[in-house]
């Protein structure tokens, strides 16, 4: 899998899960939005290998994650996630939303509410994670 594969992956995971909340399936939308932004993130790593050099070990092993939080970190993208919530009060708080989403979600049941939340915290144009992490995968 390489970068333009996880960028193709975001972008599916992520019509997949509007799908499933337009049918009302909640519970999957949510899970599959949050694997949209993992996916977004793990492209951010994969721009950071470079042709014929040997990956770091532990950028590798860190990378085998869900938690969003470290993902953004490994990524090299938290100073820029922080100097951009700084100045942006919606941008700061569909963070928050989006970076309470974990793979552990998949055992529970969300309602319409949570699943629009986090798919708005996501896609929004201007505030949104998605269209931020785009820039810079």
């Amino acid at each position: 899998m390489n970068r333009r594969d996880l960028q193709a992956l975001a972008n599916t995971r992520l019509r997949e899960a509007q799908a499933l909340f337009r049918t009302r399936q909640f519970s999957g939308g949510y899970y599959l939005a949050g694997y949209a932004v993992e996916c977004a993130l793990k492209a951010c790593i994969a721009k950071k290998f470079r042709r014929y050099e040997f990956p770091d070990k532990k950028v590798v092993n860190d990378s085998w994650t869900h938690d969003l939080r470290k993902l953004l970190t490994v990524a090299g993208i938290d100073e820029a996630r922080g100097k951009r919530a700084s100045c942006d009060d919606l941008f700061q708080r569909n963070w928050e939303i989006v970076a309470s989403w974990s793979e552990d979600s998949r055992y529970k049941t969300i309602d319409k509410a949570s699943c629009k939340a986090l798919l708005d915290a996501i896609m929004e144009e201007h505030h949104g994670l998605l269209p931020w992490i785009k820039q810079l995968w």
